[in-house]
């Protein structure tokens, strides 16, 4: 969770400094998606502590407080970052990352999906060949048995 957060205050920091030297927004894609890119891994990062089987098993307690904070920085990131693009940037301009966020977010998932179901297919084929590799040697086997006797 420290090092999601250290890479979105990294980001936010050069692309805050950057629009107060008066450079545009597209000077500072790359920390932009960046710190996109952090704030979507603490939120997953905390959805999956806190629904972490092992964890409750464990009797772990996920510490709250602390995703709370990391979290709450973000959001606070966020405004700012919302107020540098409508001051400095072009108008509309965060209105069209706002769509263009939900697009990629919604592209990510259906990536993951198609992700999932291509490792199901995987696990599915290696069980097959398996059993197939499993009754060959066993065949194999039994024929060697039935040779020798």
């Amino acid at each position: 969770m420290l090092a999601e957060l250290a890479v979105a205050n990294a980001a936010f920091g050069v692309i805050k400094s950057a629009i107060g030297n008066g450079r545009d927004l597209a000077a500072v894609g790359k920390q932009i998606g960046d710190w996109i890119g952090a704030e979507e891994k603490l939120k997953s990062k905390s959805e999956s502590d806190k629904n972490s089987i092992f964890g409750k098993f464990m009797g772990k307690e996920t510490n709250d407080f602390e995703s709370f904070l990391a979290l709450d920085k973000i959001k606070e990131q966020r405004r700012q970052l919302e107020s540098h693009m409508r001051l400095y940037g072009r108008p509309g301009l965060f209105d069209a990352w706002v769509l263009f966020q939900a697009e990629a977010r919604k592209s990510r998932r259906a990536a993951a999906k198609q992700r999932e179901k291509e490792l199901e297919e995987l696990r599915e084929n290696l069980m097959i060949l398996g059993v197939i590799v499993f009754l060959v040697l066993l065949l194999a086997g039994a024929s060697y048995y039935l040779y020798t006797q």
